[in-house]
């Protein structure tokens, strides 16, 4: 792994830090690449079953993509950040402190479920620029907060604060600052403690059925929780020797 780029496990987590604060923990071509190889290494860990994304120093989760490198490659298959093109099998939580604007944003966008310190800013300043969105940031926005929200965000390229960002739902959560990281993999632990067949299942059918009209999305809900109906079998018949009374466990 690039020593712009650490990759770490942590419990049930693998953390993913971008580590190139003296650019607000921009990427350019080769931390995007080293992006992609702990993209591949957290698909090919099984013991790893959830992946929290980071940046390092506390000043950025990630400003984009490095305008004084130029150097990303627009039509890589997989996204020029490195993986933005693809769909992880499983989680990926956000941990954001700081900065999250642009392709940073994009990348915070990618991950199921995202994190923020109540001092956390987010944007799409590069519309100043005339930096196009090329990692998603125009399909999964709107996916998150509704299109009419989302077309200010990306037309006008204006700040957005966290208590702003929690309140349209960009984000899931705010922490205080420096906790984002902690509350992230506590996130990790509590969804890699489910039973992982179901849970997979019920998070594909929701990022698949999404685009699809609603009968489809039924129809693909209904074929994967066919799929894991033994689980369901299990679970119940846990919960009938008194196991998670009471909501415990949850």
């Amino acid at each position: 792994m690039s020593g712009e780029v650490r990759y770490e496990r942590l419990g049930s987590a693998a953390v993913l830090t971008i580590d190139r604060p003296e650019r607000r923990n921009a990427i350019d071509a080769a931390s995007a690449a080293a992006l992609r190889r702990g993209f591949d290494e957290f698909e090919a860990d099984d013991g790893a079953r959830a992946l929290v994304l980071t940046g390092a120093g506390g000043e950025a989760f990630c400003a984009g993509a490095d305008l004084k490198a130029i150097d990303l490659d627009v039509d890589d298959p997989a996204g020029p950040l490195g993986f933005t093109r693809l769909t992880p099998s499983k989680p990926a939580i956000a941990a954001i402190d700081g900065w999250c604007l642009a392709g940073g944003l994009e990348l915070a966008l990618w991950c199921d479920l995202r994190i923020g310190t109540r001092t956390s800013s987010f944007g799409f300043f590069e519309r100043r620029w005339g930096v196009p969105l090329v990692d998603g940031g125009t399909q999964r926005l709107p996916r998150i907060v509704g299109l009419g929200r989302a077309m200010d965000l990306i037309l006008t390229g204006r700040p957005v604060d966290a208590e702003e960002a929690l309140r349209i739902g960009l984000l899931n959560e705010t922490v205080d600052p420096g906790q984002h990281l902690r509350r992230a993999l506590e996130l990790a632990e509590r969804i890699a403690a489910f039973p992982q067949e179901t849970m997979l299942a019920d998070r594909r059918a929701a990022i698949e059925g999404s685009g699809l009209p609603l009968s489809e999305g039924l129809a693909l809900e209904h074929r994967l929780g066919r799929e894991t109906l033994h689980v369901a079998v299990e679970g119940a018949a846990r919960f009938a020797a008194g196991e998670g009374r009471g909501g415990q466990g949850v």
